[in-house]
Formats: C-alpha cells, structure tokens, sequence
C-alpha cells in the first residue's frame, strides 16, 4: 500500500496546481489588497484548471503556480455555484491533465488521497494525506447555500487544499476537495468528479456551464422535521429557500 501511495504521488504531483486570487477592498480612504489561496489540477492539456468556485469567485487577480514553481496569470472561464465548481484558463499548451474517475461507482470505505497546497505552502511540491470514503451523497449547508450529493472523506482537508483532487488508488480524480468547514476535525468533503466531467462538456460544446435547475434550497423531510410539520410519515422535501428570478419563484414556490 505504502508503495502504491509514493507511486501515484510522482505520478499525479505535477497535474496539481496553487492557485492565489487578490482582490482590492476599499478600507474608508486606504486600498488594501487581500489575498485566498486554494489548489486546482489541470484537467485539459490546453490549459484549462478546476478548482473550487469560492477560491477565485469576485476576485480580479488569479496566478496559478504550476508544479514548476512558474506563475501563470489566469482567466475564468465560467463558473458553476451550485456546485461550487470553477475553471481557469492558462497560456499554456502540452500540461499533464489528471484522469477523470467516475464517482458513481465510489464506495464506502475505499481508499482515497488528497493532495493540494494547505495554507499555500508550495515549495517541495503538493501535500498528500491518505483516508477513507467516510459517506456518499451527503447534503451540506454552509455560509447560506447547500451543497448536495458531497463525498465524505477522513482524509484531512485544510485551508490551501480547497479545490485540489481527491484521487483513488488507480490514479484517477473522483472528487475535488473542498474545505467548507472550519476546524472540522475528521471530516472532509469533496465535490464528486462526474459533476466536474459534465461541466467540462458544457464548456467543450458551448463554451459555458449550461444546467438546468428549478432555484430551491431543501431539506429530506426526514422523522424529526416530519414530527415537527405534523406531518403523518416522513417524505418529500422541505423548502427552506428560493432564489429570486429562479424559475421557483417564477411559479410561485414560497419557503415552507
């Protein structure tokens, strides 16, 4: 096992990258610039990078650290924030993307590693911490949005980390990591990769992210919701928000 970790390691190190976003925030008459770090691996030899959308969402400055300390300046092409998904695009041809997996066929309890640039530190190369599939589909809610169907992993995921590749022991990326709580001990969350695959062929074929959606936030009414809606059995969802000018609001569809 030890051996096959080191393996994939050199195999997979030079498709990670560091990312840092700078933003300029006006304090009352002084312009100070403020800085997110975050990883993302590149996914297309011509130069595309995914990480995590609130990595480099609303900032205006974006350099990404290739594996060989160069730096890349770098632009957006679209971004998914249902599934906090982002691409990038870089001047750069003939780069090492990272196979896709297929996170429909993840199982509980199979081996995983994580590997990205933890508080930005990317001098030796990307950082690796080794873990387990924890849970599958699981719903997470967060800084006022809900994130769904996420991989839970006990492979530690630290600020720095966020965006980078959670990859199985043939080498191939199943989910990208996402550190969306803070000072979570033992918990992890990843986003899975097939959501990563089909925002990638929007972009091929149109040239951005096109995905349906209705504009809601719920919950599984599960028996404690049930009890307390007085509700005979436990089904259906539970909406505890609607996106305005979503097609949800349009139809009428009210929280509650």
């Amino acid at each position: 096992m030890q051996k096959r970790v080191i393996e994939l390691y050199e195999k997979i190190k030079d498709s990670v990258v560091s990312i840092t976003a700078v933003k300029i925030l006006d304090f009352l008459f002084i312009r100070e610039p403020v800085s997110g770090l975050g990883s993302g691996f590149i996914v297309d030899e011509r130069g595309i990078v995914v990480t995590n959308a609130h990595v480099v969402e609303g900032y205006e400055h974006i350099t990404v650290t290739l594996s060989s300390g160069e730096n890349v300046e770098a632009t957006i092409i679209d971004i998914d924030p249902h599934y906090d998904i982002a691409f990038l695009k870089i001047p750069r041809d003939n780069l090492k993307p990272l196979p896709l997996g297929d996170s429909d066929k993840l199982k509980v309890g199979q081996f995983v590693i994580a590997i990205g640039n933890p508080f930005g530190q990317v001098l030796g190369g990307p950082s690796l911490t080794f873990g387990v599939i924890s849970g599958l589909g699981r719903n997470l809610r967060t800084e006022g949005k809900i994130y769904e169907n996420l991989i839970q992993t006990d492979a530690p995921v630290n600020p720095g980390n966020s965006g980078g590749p959670l990859i199985d022991l043939e080498g191939k990326a199943i989910g990208i990591t996402t550190a969306m709580i803070p000072f979570a001990q033992g918990i992890g969350f990843a986003i899975p990769i097939n959501e990563v695959k089909y925002s990638l062929s929007q972009i091929e074929k149109y040239g951005r992210i096109l995905r349906p959606w209705i504009g809601i936030y719920g919950l599984d009414v599960n028996p404690v919701i049930a009890y307390q809606l007085g509700l005979s059995k436990p089904a259906g969802v539970l909406i505890i928000r609607v996106v305005p000018g979503s097609p949800a609001a349009r139809a009428g569809i009210r929280p509650g």
